[in-house]
């Protein structure tokens, strides 16, 4: 479904991605996983067109897309759950909601997918009328979810979904990431809590300094010394 080959991608004079390749197959979670820096979160914005790659090819459904513009990109049906709850504070939570249909036609479904986005997370029905800025960060995390499924996506990209929630609330979006998944979803999931990770993935990558340094299963990772002490505590 998605195929990364060969990706260099640089912040002027500092390269950030070296030759980085990866696959996500339709229907697989799989984790890309590494220190702070190492270039996960480049590697997300390359796939959605945020960060040029300035070498290499991004196939998405047998089409190389890199260079496109963003919103040709999520259109196709990429959407990247971003780092950091970025979300419209001063609107209303459903207002931010119906933003994230705004490359799709109007009448196109938009009700029922709200509808399913307010079953997966009753808080935020509950929450519809109140400004975004004055939810709880966990339900910020939740509307970050929910206005990406509104994109109606067929690949999603989360960048740290845990990253400053309490343990409950990590238990909870992952058990919210297993749902989508088991709905048909493909997932490639940037995620700080390496064990959380690939015990929901079936296959993992490890990043450091710019560049693909260990690739298998997830329960093959799960187990290899060099993950296990630099990433598991182990």
């Amino acid at each position: 479904m998605l195929e990364l080959i060969g990706i260099h991608a640089a912040y002027g004079p500092v390269r950030a991605l070296e030759d980085v390749s990866l696959k996500v197959d339709a229907g697989q979670i799989v984790c890309l996983l590494g220190a702070n820096g190492a270039g996960k979160t480049t590697t997300l914005n390359c796939i959605s067109g945020v960060v040029p790659a300035w070498r290499g090819r991004i196939i998405f459904d047998g089409e190389d897309i890199a260079g496109q513009p963003v919103d040709r990109i999520v259109a196709r049906g990429i959407v990247q759950v971003p780092e950091g709850r970025e979300i419209f504070p001063a609107l209303s939570t459903e207002d931010n909601l119906v933003l994230g249909a705004w490359t799709r036609r109007r009448g196109d479904g938009r009700a029922k997918d709200l509808a399913r986005v307010y079953e997966l997370f009753p808080r935020l029905r509950e929450r519809a009328e109140q400004p975004a800025g004055t939810l709880s960060g966990g339900e910020q995390q939740m509307l970050m979810i929910g206005r990406a499924l509104m994109a109606k996506p067929r690949l999603l990209l989360f960048d740290e979904p845990s990253l400053g929630l309490s343990p409950i609330l990590v238990q909870q979006v992952f058990d919210i990431i297993r749902r989508i998944h088991t709905e048909g979803m493909p997932i490639l999931l940037v995620e700080q809590n390496a064990r959380m990770a690939l015990a929901v993935s079936a296959y993992g990558y490890i990043l450091e300094n710019g560049e693909i340094r260990l690739a298998g299963e997830a329960q093959m990772l799960a187990t290899h010394p060099q993950v296990r002490e630099a990433y598991l505590g182990a």
